[in-house]
């Protein structure tokens, strides 16, 4: 299918390189931007520019109804999410394919797999990979008991999304709830998602990632990219 108009549904330098692309592409890009970001730099160099809703996250970026009535409004073939927000949002990708608009990131089986940390460990186990001690949260009150069994320090993992946003250290067993508290805000806040989990802390362990580009006919294998930085 060839593209003539994506709706970008982020904001900042995420934004702005996609715009970037679309137009070395000859595809028209049009923003999806909030309250707040009607007059930041993506907004200036879009094609055009459609209001998504007020300033907070929670309303507009990570509302997808909005986005997706935005695309519509727009007359947009594609929605791409950018990363964070709704890239790995399940229902997003299902609402594009029931009309008939393309999301731009991963399908909908995809993100069922993966996009749900707690489902990519219970693949991993599946598949007989191993993978560090930890389960999910009932609630936070049972942070407590699933922690003596992990063991001290342990990483609290928000279950909906990546990129460091809800990942917290702990140490100490007295600021366990308080800090349970504050990733599930924080998760909640940049993914729409507060579920959160717990998972050993491995100190000197490195983080590398297997990097894959396709669309939709072919898998391209790019290497992997040591992300211990994050």
């Amino acid at each position: 299918m060839i593209l003539r108009r994506v709706l970008i549904a982020n904001r900042g330098e995420i934004a702005l390189r996609i715009i970037r692309t679309c137009r070395r592409l000859g595809i028209e890009a049009v923003l999806a931007a909030s309250d707040a970001d009607l007059d930041s730099v993506p907004a200036r160099l879009a094609d055009r520019v459609v209001r998504l809703g007020p300033a907070p996250p929670s309303a507009s970026y990570l509302d997808v109804d909005a986005v997706l009535t935005a695309a519509k409004t727009a007359g947009a073939d594609a929605i791409h999410p950018g990363y964070g927000f709704l890239s790995e949002n399940q229902r997003l990708a299902r609402a594009c394919t029931e009309a008939g608009i393309v999301f731009i990131g991963p399908t909908v089986d995809q993100l069922a797999a993966v996009g749900d940390k707690l489902e990519a460990r219970r693949h991993a186990v599946a598949a007989g990979l191993p993978v560090v001690p930890g389960g999910p949260l009932a609630d936070t009150a049972d942070a407590a008991r699933l922690a003596a069994e992990i063991g001290f320090p342990l990483l609290i993992k928000a279950v909906g999304g990546g990129g460091g946003r809800g990942m917290k250290q702990v140490h100490d067993p007295a600021d366990l709830a308080a800090t349970v508290d504050l990733a599930v805000a924080e998760a909640g806040a940049a993914f729409g998602d507060p579920r959160v989990y717990l998972e050993r802390f491995v100190a000197t362990g490195r983080h590398v990632e297997v990097q894959l580009i396709a669309d939709g006919e072919n898998v391209v294998h790019l290497g992997t990219r040591d992300c211990s930085v994050q």
